[in-house]
C-alpha cells in the first residue's frame, strides 16, 4: 500500500464511534485547560469526526459557531445525529464533507481553528496547516493537539503490550501517518507562516497517588489499543497470540496495586498575521 493511502486504523464502527466520545470526555480537562475561544465567533474544526470535540467547544463557549469538516461520511452522519440530539446547540454548528488540504471556504472566513488527533493521520500535515491558515482572519488563533507516542510508559513491564504498541505505531507510519508528530508541531507551524508559536507538553502520569485515575487511564488505553486489533492482525503486523497476551497483561496492570501509567502529548498554539 502506498504512502498516499492512509486508512484509519481504528475503523468506523458504532463501537469505535462510542469510544471516540468516551475518549473526548476522558481527555477534556487536560486538552481544554488552557484553550479560550470565548471571543471566536466562527471556529473551524478540522477532522471533526463524530462530533465529540465539537460538542465540548459548543458547550464551553456558548457564543461560538463551529464548522466541522471531515472526509468520512459515516463519521459526519454520527456527528449530525450526536449534536442534533442536543436542542440547545441548534443553529450553532454545521458539518461538511471536505478534504483538509483543499478547503472549500473563502480566505479569511474563520477567526479560530481547532485540530485534535488529526494530523497524525494525514500524509501532508504542512499542507493542511497552510490551508487552514488561508481561511483564518488576521489575529486568529489555531490550536493543535497531537500525539507523541514515544512517550508511552507502563509498569509492570508488559512485553506483549510493547510488541503491540510498536506494531500500532509502525502501521500508522507505514500508511502515511505520523505517531510522533506532536513533537514536530513547532516546526510545522513556523514552516507554513504562523507566528507566536507556542508548544506545551501535556502529561497523564498516574501511580499509587491516584489509583482510581490510574485504573481509568489503563482501561481507556486498553480500549484504544484493542480497537486496532482486527486491522493489525489482518495486515499481519501482529498475530492473535500477541493480541490475546497484550490484553491479559493490560488487565493485570490495571489491577496491580503498584502500577504506573504515563503518556504525554503536545498542544501547540499560534497566531495568523498578514
Amino acid at each position: 500500500m502506498s504512502k498516499t493511502d492512509f486508512p484509519y486504523l481504528h475503523g468506523f464502527s458504532e463501537t469505535e464511534q462510542n469510544r471516540l466520545r468516551a475518549q473526548a470526555e476522558f481527555a477534556e480537562y487536560t486538552i481544554f485547560q488552557n484553550i479560550n475561544f470565548s471571543n471566536a465567533k466562527k471556529v473551524l474544526e478540522v477532522g471533526c469526526g463524530v462530533g465529540a470535540q465539537t460538542e465540548i467547544i459548543l458547550r464551553r463557549f456558548p457564543k461560538t459557531h463551529v464548522t466541522g469538516v471531515d472526509l468520512n461520511e459515516k463519521q459526519l452522519d454520527a456527528a449530525k445525529k450526536f449534536i442534533g440530539g442536543m436542542p440547545a446547540l441548534a443553529n450553532r454548528y454545521e458539518f461538511h464533507k471536505m478534504s483538509a488540504d483543499n478547503l472549500s471556504f473563502d480566505a479569511q472566513t474563520f477567526d479560530a481553528a481547532y485540530l485534535c488527533w488529526i494530523l497524525e493521520h494525514v500524509p501532508n500535515p504542512a499542507q493542511v496547516l497552510s490551508e487552514v491558515r488561508r481561511v483564518l482572519r488576521p489575529g486568529s488563533e489555531i490550536v493543535v493537539t497531537e500525539v507523541m507516542n514515544s512517550s508511552f510508559f507502563l509498569d509492570p513491564y508488559s512485553p506483549n503490550v510493547w510488541k503491540y504498541w510498536m506494531a500500532f505505531n509502525d502501521y500508522q507510519y507505514d500508511h502515511a501517518g505520523d505517531p510522533f508528530i506532536g513533537a514536530k508541531l513547532g516546526n510545522l507551524l513556523t514552516q507554513v507562516g504562523y507566528h507566536q508559536v507556542k508548544t506545551e507538553v501535556k502529561t497523564w502520569h498516574f501511580d499509587n497517588r491516584q489509583p482510581a485515575l490510574r485504573k481509568q487511564a489503563i482501561l481507556f488505553w486498553t480500549d484504544l489499543l484493542l480497537s486496532a486489533a482486527d486491522k493489525l492482525i489482518e495486515e499481519k503486523y501482529v498475530d492473535q497470540e500477541v493480541v490475546t497476551k497484550a490484553k491479559e497483561e493490560l488487565g493485570k496492570v490495571a489491577n496491580d496495586p503498584n502500577a504506573v501509567f504515563l503518556y504525554s502529548f503536545m498542544q501547540a498554539k499560534a497566531q495568523v498575521y498578514f
